[in-house]
């Protein structure tokens, strides 16, 4: 039995929608979630269905009876204490004798000097804790969602321009489809204990490279501003977005810029059996709506 955590997020599902396709049968796999009537599609497919959280632990001891392999897909909760969240999941896992955890960790440079501590610290914390308790582990080293350009880019960057402090660093963006594979391969194939994989683009991206993507695909020339931190900050305060989110956004604008993100390293297309998807086609995919048809240019 192969048990999922945040089973209707985004991450989860994905890993969810994968074992289906690769074959494995939904009776298989259970997935955890807060809320069951959110899960009615898996339910359908033939997916046990467990309800409880990362801060209920007895939650997690039943959802984790009988339970061979467990894909925890870490908390995003702000306000939580998340390392005592996965420590819940974790030894709840241990308690009902799971075989195999898969963590979703963060792909870095340097845990120790990033400028997004309060971010990144608990990745490492929770790896640590999972490899002292001895139970079989590997760790998905996630870089940043292609999906999460959005929130970057901003809203009006069709009619303004992109707006972001990462100056000229670059990331390897990866689809959140694509990871969720990646952990569905891990989670259903042999051989991958105690093992780190990074899952991360073969390409690393500015978002200058961001903007002649899109140049090129809604022709329409997109500008890359690159503004400084504290000038991004306020323009979104102005712009009506809380100062926690302006601040978090700006660290992470920070952190790309100075490279954090771009470890060149990668095991995605190893795992995956085929190059992922260039990030190209992928914006091509987002943004399909705001592509000119041939109509639309001939007016």
């Amino acid at each position: 039995m192969i048990l999922v955590t945040g089973a209707t997020g985004q991450l989860g599902n994905a890993a969810i929608q994968s074992l289906l396709t690769k074959g494995v049968p939904g009776k298989e796999i259970t997935a955890l979630v807060r809320d069951e009537n959110k899960a009615v599609d898996l339910k359908d497919r033939g997916v046990r269905i467990k309800a409880g959280n990362y801060n209920d632990y007895n939650s997690l001891k039943d959802a984790l009876q009988g339970v061979d392999k467990l894909l925890l897909v870490s908390s995003n909760e702000i306000t939580a204490d998340i390392l005592e969240q996965h420590k819940n999941v974790i030894n709840a896992a241990k308690e009902n004798g799971v075989n195999h955890i898969v963590y979703t960790s963060m792909d870095l440079k340097d845990f120790k000097t990033t400028v997004i501590p309060y971010v990144t610290q608990v990745h490492k914390d929770t790896a640590d804790y999972l490899k002292e308790t001895g139970i079989d582990y590997t760790i998905l080293d996630n870089t940043l969602y292609a999906d999460s350009i959005d929130k970057y880019i901003g809203e009006t960057f069709f009619d303004h321009g992109i707006f972001f402090p990462a100056a000229q660093g670059k990331l390897p963006w990866v689809p959140r489809v694509e990871m969720g594979e990646a952990a569905a391969v891990v989670l259903s194939t042999p051989r991958h204990e105690n093992k780190t994989y990074t899952i991360a683009g073969n390409t690393a991206y500015s978002f200058e490279d961001i903007a002649d993507m899109l140049s090129t695909i809604l022709g329409k020339k997109i500008a890359y501003l690159k503004p400084d931190v504290e000038t991004y900050k306020v323009g979104l305060v102005k712009a009506g977005v809380p100062e926690q989110v302006a601040s978090f956004l700006g660290g992470f604008g920070t952190a790309i810029g100075n490279g954090e993100f771009d470890t060149n390293r990668s095991d995605l297309e190893r795992l995956l059996g085929r190059k992922p998807m260039e990030l190209k086609e992928f914006l091509k995919i987002r943004y399909a709506d705001l592509i000119p048809q041939k109509s639309d240019a001939l007016s």
